[in-house]
């Protein structure tokens, strides 16, 4: 029998309806090409930007300004990053430790110390911090920073004559070497040609402590200097001159033929009270300053010296290498059993088992040096711990004198 036209239509239609019914209930055919695995996340990034306010919050505030390393009246290689201070300290200013290098050269991170001393490319010492704590993420913004002109965004037009804002060295404190330079900073750009030795005065008090009764010694500079890229700061440099023990007075003078001044012919407003900035809101006036150099007695190459100087005050303490806590399994609580646990015993550090302590007669193969100077490979923070005061050189060159000699007890 022939179908109609109609009811042919009718069928079709019917045998759509239920095929798209029948493959509806089914699953779709898998796709033959494989989805790409997701990209990595990316490393975090900085958590803050490349200005020197943002820099000096986020980082030298909190891992470089604190006690015992960069702050303080005498602090870590002279260097003084707290606030009030780092930018008149470090931007144009030549490094004390490597001479040919700024601490930061504007505009040329990769010839800044303190970058070098971040990634651990510098010529002398160890990364700074100690620990090795700052981000790489962290340290290309503050070479954004130094890229971008190493500005301060901090600074406000000032007002009135011109101001000393800041001096390397803390009023009235006691430093124990000779600095390598002292620096000062200003609240506006200087007149060069004014910054020289009738006008940027060291003196020591000639070992009597009292000034201006007849008998001060003035200390020549190595060079006195208004660094270019820095025109608020002057620098005494004392490269090369070690003083010896007295009172010694900075002077910056405003009062009399030879004068600091700014570019506008103003004389500083020096007068100063123990808080900065100096002045009394009027031209003129002398900025003093004085401190004390008291070189402490250097400890002999004996244990018994080593156990007062160093390891009771420094090692032995709550919570760290004493009888009770006794870290890393080693207690230095006095000079018998300070020898007893290290002078020919292996470290128990993992990867270190093979490294004596104290090597008798190796000071570099021992490993209570290579912790101290936070040597290549060590295992863990330098000793003592990063946020403790590190251990001057010279009392560790003793400790390797001792060991030089043979660590006797």
């Amino acid at each position: 029998m022939l179908l109609t036209a109609a009811a042919l239509c009718a069928c079709e239609s019917s045998y759509d309806k239920a095929a798209e019914e029948f493959f509806a209930d089914r699953p779709p055919a898998p796709d033959p090409t494989p989805t790409p695995p997701p990209p990595p996340p990316p490393p975090p990034g900085a958590s803050f930007g490349p200005t020197f306010s943002e820099v000096q919050a986020n980082v030298f505030t909190p891992t470089c300004a604190t006690s015992g390393c960069h702050s303080g009246g005498s602090p870590s290689a002279g260097l003084n990053l707290e606030a009030a201070n780092s930018y008149a300290m470090i931007v144009g200013v030549a490094s004390s430790q490597d001479s040919g290098l700024q601490l930061v050269n504007p505009n040329n991170p990769n010839q800044s110390y303190l970058i070098q001393k971040m990634e651990g490319t510098a010529a002398s010492g160890q990364v700074m911090p100690p620990s090795g704590s700052i981000e790489q993420a962290d340290i290309d913004v503050i070479r954004q920073w130094i890229t971008d002109g190493a500005v301060d965004d901090t600074a406000a037009p000032p007002a009135g004559p011109i101001r000393v804002t800041t001096l390397s060295i803390a009023p009235n404190s006691t430093i124990e070497t000779t600095p390598g330079q002292i620096t000062a900073g200003f609240d506006r750009e200087l007149d060069a040609s004014s910054v020289n030795a009738n006008t940027f005065i060291l003196e020591g008090s000639n070992g009597d402590g009292v000034f201006d009764d007849g008998d001060d010694m003035p200390v020549t500079a190595a060079s006195i200097t208004v660094p270019g890229a820095n025109p608020q700061s002057a620098v005494f440099s004392l490269s090369g001159i070690t003083l010896v023990d007295d009172l010694y007075r900075v002077r910056l003078l405003g009062t009399g033929a030879s004068v600091i001044m700014d570019l506008d012919a103003n004389a500083l407003d020096g007068e100063f009270a123990g808080v900065y900035p100096s002045g009394n809101g009027a031209a003129g006036g002398d900025f003093s300053l004085a401190f004390t150099l008291a070189t402490p007695v250097v400890i002999g190459p004996t244990l018994d010296q080593i156990q007062a100087v160093v390891f009771t005050p420094d090692c032995a303490t709550s919570g760290c290498h004493d009888n009770t806590t006794q870290a890393a399994g080693l207690s230095l609580a006095n000079a018998d059993t300070s020898y007893a646990e290290m002078v020919g015993e292996f470290s128990n550090q993992t990867g270190q088992e093979n490294v004596m302590l104290v090597a008798p007669g190796d000071p570099d193969a021992s490993y209570l040096i290579r912790k101290m100077e936070n040597a290549a490979g060590i295992t863990g923070n330098v000793m003592p711990p990063p946020g403790r005061a590190p251990t001057p050189q010279a009392e560790i060159d003793q400790i390797r004198l001792w060991i030089s000699n043979g660590a006797e007890r």
